[in-house]
């Protein structure tokens, strides 16, 4: 049977633009996929970030240096991350700024970065589906149809959340989970009639024709026929 397919959507809150300056990782929010629809496993945490948090920062994603005080350290969580994270391929929007909090927060506590090939960017995506066009998070929930009406400030689940919607548009719609899972059917199928089960051979068509004295019969026994129907269409027409 195929294995199937694991990807993790994930999104990243912030202290500000660039962690080489400072700025921390505050919130991290993961949905998994599995043969591109959603399973119902997340993975949500806040983290404090040690710092204070910048007022611009805030006014994004609500989240203050008072609500942040008391949350974990990153380093304290990391453990249940990566087993969450596991070596599945990790799809962001504008991948590279979340991959780059995650990676220097994983390098504060000791932790190997996760490897960029892992990465899948659907700002990429979107470019060259969409050249020209806008690609925040809002402006292609909106192409899509995708609702985001509940979506008052910024936060790293529920953004997850419409980037899963998102991918999945993106990569071809619900038709792509639907194919798979009607190739996982037939594989359950032919795995429970198992590897040694019958498969009967094709056959050519067969030709059936008269003989001679069949067609010979035939023409004596209708010349018996008072008025057959078919003749008197035949001379009516």
């Amino acid at each position: 049977m195929k294995r199937a397919m694991r990807e993790i959507i994930f999104d990243t809150e912030t202290t500000g633009f660039d962690p080489a300056s400072g700025d921390r990782l505050v919130e991290i929010g993961c949905i998994e996929l599995i043969n591109r629809v959603p399973s119902g496993r997340t993975f949500h945490a806040y983290y404090n970030p040690q710092r204070d948090m910048p007022a611009a920062a805030e006014a994004v994603h609500g989240l203050s240096s008072i609500f942040l005080k008391d949350k974990p350290l990153f380093a304290s969580g990391v453990d249940e991350l990566l087993a969450f994270l596991e070596d599945s391929p990790l799809v962001a929007h504008n991948a590279r700024f979340d991959f780059g909090f995650l990676n220097h927060e994983l390098r504060l506590c000791g932790r190997p970065d996760v490897s960029m090939t892992r990465m899948i960017d659907t700002v990429a995506i979107a470019r060259t589906l969409h050249p020209g066009a806008k690609h925040s998070l809002d402006a292609l929930c909106t192409r899509y149809g995708i609702d985001r009406s509940h979506r008052i400030k910024h936060g790293a689940l529920l953004d997850a959340q419409l980037l899963a919607q998102l991918y999945i548009e993106l990569t071809g719609g619900r038709q792509i989970g639907l194919g798979l899972a009607q190739e996982e059917e037939k594989a359950a199928i032919d795995g429970e009639l198992g590897a040694g089960a019958m498969v009967r051979p094709v056959r050519p068509a067969r030709v059936f024709a008269a003989s001679a004295a069949e067609l010979e019969r035939h023409g004596r026994f209708i010349a018996t026929l008072d008025k057959p129907i078919w003749l008197e269409e035949a001379q009516a027409g």
